[in-house]
């Protein structure tokens, strides 16, 4: 049943042009996200993973095939309902942490309740921003904040409306590896605390390391998956964030020719 699934796509295909030099951004994606998990993409450059992030948040609409989100089809759907939409039942978290500077803190964070026209609800603005470790920073403006903790408030703006998918595009590309780090167990805390998705794109096996499954994008195809080992061993971490890199490698690589392989 759909209401199983927090993301469905349905054979979602994304042309960019016509004719011969079009350029076939996503070939076919067929893919169910249960709710409550938490999933890494990856590919080589020019794969399709951001084509993916945005087709599968409404952010751009696919040539072909079908997207669901919690159940609710998007793909036809007009502009301003799938504006609304995204305010309301879709969080992003980008490598950019695109704070306002000129808001607070918790006016950043009640941003898209009041951008839906919505009264902003301050005791949950405080609650997300406790669950990120920021509860005493609520007045202070992102200009006195540390990177770390700006992507800490962007987390928790896309927290507070409890939507149906949190989609991340490189939330720690920007960061440190100890603050990478604490952004990832927050976003693992999200999920294992509090229920929330997370799809997460990232070049960084590391980080896809912190997800329940990873998917490899090719040339516009999921064309293989790693699911999170289990946590035995010294570093389950590091063992996961090994595979995961092998995978990159092997999909990196020239592919032999039919013929020269014959």
């Amino acid at each position: 049943m759909s209401g199983d699934w927090a993301v469905e796509l349905h054979g979602i295909r994304k042309r960019y042009g016509r004719g011969r030099t079009a350029v076939h951004a996503l070939r076919g994606v067929d893919l169910t996200l249960r709710h409550g998990s938490y999933t890494a993409v990856m590919g080589p450059s020019g794969s399709g993973k951001s084509t993916f992030l945005q087709c599968a948040a409404g952010l751009d609409r696919p040539t072909a095939g079908t997207v669901r989100l919690g159940g609710t089809e998007i793909t036809g759907m007009k502009e301003n309902k799938l504006t609304a939409l995204r305010r309301t039942r879709i969080g992003f978290v980008f490598q950019a942490f695109n704070l306002l500077p000129s808001l607070t803190v918790e006016q950043n964070v009640v941003l898209p309740m009041r951008l839906a026209g919505h009264r902003p609800d301050r005791r949950r603005a405080a609650e997300v921003l406790h669950q990120v470790g920021l509860a005493d920073k609520a007045r202070r403006r992102p200009g006195q904040l540390s990177g770390g903790q700006q992507q800490r408030v962007a987390i928790a703006r896309a927290l507070v409306t409890r939507p149906d998918v949190v989609f991340a595009d490189e939330p720690t590309g920007a960061l440190d590896t100890t603050t990478a780090t604490e952004i990832l167990t927050l976003l693992r805390g999200a999920v294992d605390t509090h229920g929330a998705t997370v799809v997460m794109v990232t070049h960084d096996p590391a980080a896809a390391a912190w997800a329940d499954r990873v998917l490899f994008l090719s040339d516009g195809e999921i064309v293989d998956h790693l699911d999170r080992a289990a946590a035995t061993g010294h570093d389950p971490g590091r063992a996961q964030a090994d595979r995961i890199a092998a995978r990159m490698t092997s999909l990196a690589a020239p592919r032999a020719h039919p013929k020269a392989a014959a």
